[in-house]
């Protein structure tokens, strides 16, 4: 009896010396993340957390916010970028590894109408310009904005609805002026098609826009000089890169 008595209180004290050890090996990473990519990374968080002991916290914005706030030493350990340019800008201006540079994502722009029905189909909506009002992101913040800026300007239709443009901060902000109803039209990422059962519904009506139109638009990572150290930050950005990751990159629309 006394045997066994010491034999259970040493299992406890092996559980709990164990959980603690584990939990010291642990850390947390925080991430920036474009908006238009902030629900996959959602997703790529979740599995992530339930693969390893780490934790992963996730800030979302437009890419241009999310430079300016790492200038400013926000306390962030990765940057998911919706361009290349941002990323690498971070390395040139010394905040960010270089080495750690890589694409993890290649996304599309969808023009999306919401409009009456009719036989018309959205790529002729969009050059004829058949809408009251068009919502797209900021292309001063946002590559899903400049992207969208470029495809007008490549149609020549700039000057023509320059007073209809519906501008969000960021793309998320712009998607939500169209699934609300505030604007009628939207230069809008494909990855947004597969997120809600309404925004399926609103890309069944939609155009993918060829990439001659625009400059592609291809979504890079990079770890940031805060998290060099942060084996949480480290092991997310090589998750990033395996099969499990890129499949669910995938499947939310990316190339």
């Amino acid at each position: 009896m006394f045997y066994k008595a010491n034999l259970y209180k040493s299992l406890i004290l092996f559980v709990f010396v164990s959980f603690f050890s584990f939990r010291a090996n642990a850390q947390d990473a925080r991430i920036a993340v474009a908006s238009n990519f902030v629900n996959t990374a959602q997703i790529l968080v979740f599995k992530f957390s339930e693969q390893t002991r780490h934790k992963v916290s996730v800030s979302a914005a437009s890419t241009g916010k999310l430079y300016a706030q790492i200038r400013q030493a926000a306390p962030f350990d990765v940057l998911l970028s919706a361009d290349r340019h941002t990323p690498e800008r971070l390395v040139l201006e010394g905040f960010a590894v270089k080495e750690s540079l890589f694409d993890y994502a290649r996304g599309r722009l969808v023009f999306v109408s919401q409009g009456p029905a009719t036989d018309t189909s959205p790529e002729q909506l969009l050059r004829q310009a058949q809408f009251k009002k068009l919502a797209m992101a900021n292309p001063e913040l946002a590559p899903y904005g400049l992207a969208a800026k470029q495809t007008l300007e490549a149609l020549g239709l700039l000057p023509k609805v320059q007073a209809r443009l519906v501008m969000g901060e960021n793309i998320g902000q712009a998607a939500q002026f169209v699934f609300s109803g505030n604007a009628d039209a939207g230069l809008l990422p494909r990855g947004f098609a597969l997120e809600t059962p309404e925004q399926k519904k609103l890309y069944q009506h939609s155009w993918i826009v060829p990439e001659s139109l625009h400059q592609p638009i291809i979504q890079t990572a990079v770890l940031l000089n805060r998290g060099q150290t942060n084996q949480a930050a480290r092991a997310f950005m090589q998750y990033l890169q395996g099969s499990e990751a890129q499949g669910i990159i995938a499947s939310h629309g990316y190339n």
